[in-house]
C-alpha cells in the first residue's frame, strides 16, 4: 500500500469513526483478520475497516456514509461461505459490513407457522429457539453452528433437507433490505399468497450481497418432526443408490427428508478427523446411502422405515444396513458425513466442487467426471458424495501425496477443468448450492449467454448504479457496458 493510499485509508477510518462511533468500527489489523479470512483459511485479505452495526438504521447510516466516501461494501454473515463471496478482494477501498450483532428474533408465531428474525441470527440457535415453540425450521447445514440466516438467504443455501423442503428461497416469506442508497426495503410480510406483481424479494435471495444488505427475514416454519428414522445403507453401486432413491421417493413420499450418498473412503476420512467415531457398518461396499425420514402426529415413522428396508433388502437393492436406535446413534451416523469433510480438510489443499446434473444422469456423470480427472491429472483421489435427491454432487479431488504446493495447485487446476468440461456436456451447473462468490466468477462468466449477462447487468445498474455493493462478487460488472 502506498503512502498516498495509506493517508486515504487513515482519513476514511477517521470519517467512519466520527459518524458511526468507535463501537461500530474496527480498523486494527489483528481485529479485522477474522473478517478478512475465508472459512478454510486459504485466503486472507485486508479492508479499510470492519463495520458492526446493531440495527437496521445503523446499517442504513453506514451505507450512506460509505457512498459519500466512495467506499465499497462487502456484506458478511457468519463468514462460512466456500466461494470467497464474503471477504474483500480490494482492501484499499472496501469495508466489511458484518451483521453478527443483529441477532434478535423479533417474532415467532406458532399459529401463523412463521418467524421474523434478524440477519445475524446463528442458524442452529435460531432452530433451537423455534423448536422450543414446537416449530421446525428445516434448513440444515454442516456450518449451522456458525453460519447466519442473512448469509443463508443471500447465498440461497442448500443443505441436506432440500429434497423435501427446497432451497432457502422456498423457506422465505419476506425480507428487509438496506439498498445501496441507504433506503430500506420493508418487505417482511408473512403472507403465503401475495401475487401483487414482481416478487421483489427474489432479487436479493442468492444475490450474495451484490444488490443490497439483508437485515431481517420472515421465514416459513413447519410442525416439529418428533419422529425421525435414520439409516446407513451399503449398496453395490451408485446406480443402485439412484434406483433406491426412486423407490424411496415413491414408497416414503414426502416424509423422506434426506438421502445422501457417500463412497467407501468416507469412513477413512471421517476416522482421520474423529478417531473415536464408531462405524456401525462394514466399509467394504462400493456405495453408501444415509437416509432419513421424519414426521409428526399420527404417522409411525419407525414402522415405515422398517417396512421399506425389509422389502428393498429382500429384493437385493440394499446389501447391508443399520438403523439408528436412538438420537445419539443417529447423530453418530451424521457425524460420518460431517467427518468426511473434516478429514478432507486435514489432508490439506484440495479441490472442492459443488455441481449439479439431472438426477437421472448423476451416476453416469460421476463415472465420466472421475475418469476425466484420472486421464487429465493422473494419481489423485476423487471423493464424490452429495445429495442424491437433488442431483447435487460434491466431486472433490485430493492431490497426490508428497506433491509440492505448486504441483498440487496445478493438479487442482487441471482437475477442475476436466470436471467442468464433463459438466458442460451434461448441461449441468457449476454451483448447486454454494453460490458464485469470487472463486467461481470466471467460470460463471465464461458460461453466461449474452442475454443473461445483459439482464444481470441491467438489474445491477438499476439498483446499484455506483457499483458499490460487493464488487468482484458473481460478475465483474462494468458500468455502462
Amino acid at each position: 500500500m502506498t503512502s498516498e493510499m495509506s493517508a486515504s485509508v487513515g482519513e476514511w477510518r477517521t470519517a467512519l469513526r466520527a459518524r458511526l462511533g468507535d463501537d461500530l468500527v474496527l480498523s486494527e489489523r489483528d481485529a479485522m483478520i477474522p473478517y478478512c479470512r475465508d472459512w478454510h483459511g486459504d485466503v486472507t485479505s485486508d479492508a479499510v475497516a470492519v463495520l458492526r452495526p446493531r440495527s437496521t438504521e445503523q446499517v442504513a447510516e453506514a451505507v450512506k456514509l460509505c457512498r459519500e466516501l466512495g467506499l465499497s461494501i462487502v456484506p458478511q454473515g457468519g463468514n462460512t461461505g466456500l466461494v470467497l463471496g464474503g471477504i474483500p478482494d480490494a482492501g484499499q477501498n472496501q469495508v466489511v459490513l458484518s451483521l453478527e450483532r443483529m441477532n434478535r428474533i423479533r417474532q415467532i408465531d406458532a399459529d401463523d407457522f412463521s418467524a421474523v428474525v434478524e440477519a445475524g441470527c446463528i442458524l442452529s440457535e435460531l432452530k433451537d429457539a423455534i423448536a422450543e415453540k414446537g416449530m421446525f425450521f428445516p434448513l440444515a447445514l454442516g456450518a449451522q453452528g456458525t453460519c447466519r440466516i442473512g448469509g443463508n438467504v443471500s447465498t440461497n443455501a442448500g443443505g441436506i433437507n432440500v429434497l423435501r423442503y427446497g432451497m432457502t428461497r422456498e423457506l422465505v416469506f419476506g425480507l428487509e433490505v438496506v439498498l445501496p442508497d441507504g433506503s430500506i426495503f420493508e418487505g417482511l410480510s408473512t403472507l403465503r399468497k401475495d401475487n401483487r406483481g414482481i416478487d421483489l424479494k427474489q432479487l436479493f435471495i442468492g444475490a450474495e450481497g451484490t444488490l443490497g444488505i439483508i437485515t431481517a427475514v420472515s421465514i416459513k416454519l413447519t410442525p416439529y418432526p418428533d419422529q425421525v428414522a435414520t439409516a446407513l445403507l451399503g449398496l453395490a453401486s451408485l446406480e443402485d443408490a439412484i434406483t433406491l432413491f426412486r423407490r424411496a421417493r415413491r414408497d416414503c413420499c414426502d416424509l423422506m427428508s434426506a438421502f445422501e450418498f457417500m463412497p467407501p473412503l468416507a469412513f477413512t476420512l471421517a476416522k482421520e478427523a474423529m478417531p473415536d467415531l464408531p462405524i456401525p457398518i462394514s466399509a467394504e461396499y462400493p456405495a453408501y446411502v444415509l437416509m432419513e425420514i421424519s414426521g409428526s402426529g399420527l404417522v409411525d415413522i419407525d414402522d415405515l422405515m422398517g417396512r421399506f428396508l425389509e422389502v428393498v433388502m429382500e429384493e437385493g437393492m440394499v446389501v447391508d444396513g443399520t438403523i439408528a436406535a436412538s438420537q445419539a446413534q443417529a447423530r453418530n451416523l451424521w457425524l460420518i458425513r460431517e467427518g468426511m469433510n473434516e478429514g478432507q480438510a486435514k489432508r490439506g489443499i484440495h479441490l472442492r466442487t459443488d455441481v449439479s446434473v439431472r438426477l437421472s444422469q448423476l451416476a453416469s456423470f460421476v463415472a465420466d467426471a472421475e475418469s476425466a480427472v484420472a486421464e487429465a491429472v493422473g494419481d489423485v483421489t476423487c471423493v464424490s458424495y452429495g445429495h442424491v435427491g437433488d442431483g447435487n454432487v460434491h466431486l472433490n479431488v485430493l492431490p497426490t501425496a508428497g506433491a509440492t504446493p505448486d504441483q498440487q495447485l496445478e493438479q487442482m487446476y487441471k482437475a477442475k477443468g476436466a470436471i467442468n468440461a464433463v459438466l458442460d456436456r451434461y448441461q449441468g451447473s457449476i454451483s448447486a448450492e454454494h453460490g458464485i462468490g469470487r472463486l467461481k466468477r470466471e467460470d460463471f462468466e465464461a458460461r453466461l449467454s449474452p442475454v443473461r449477462r445483459h439482464l444481470l447487468t441491467a438489474v445491477k445498474q438499476a439498483i446499484d448504479p455506483d457499483f458499490m455493493m460487493n464488487p468482484g462478487c458473481q460478475l465483474n460488472f462494468i458500468p455502462n457496458s
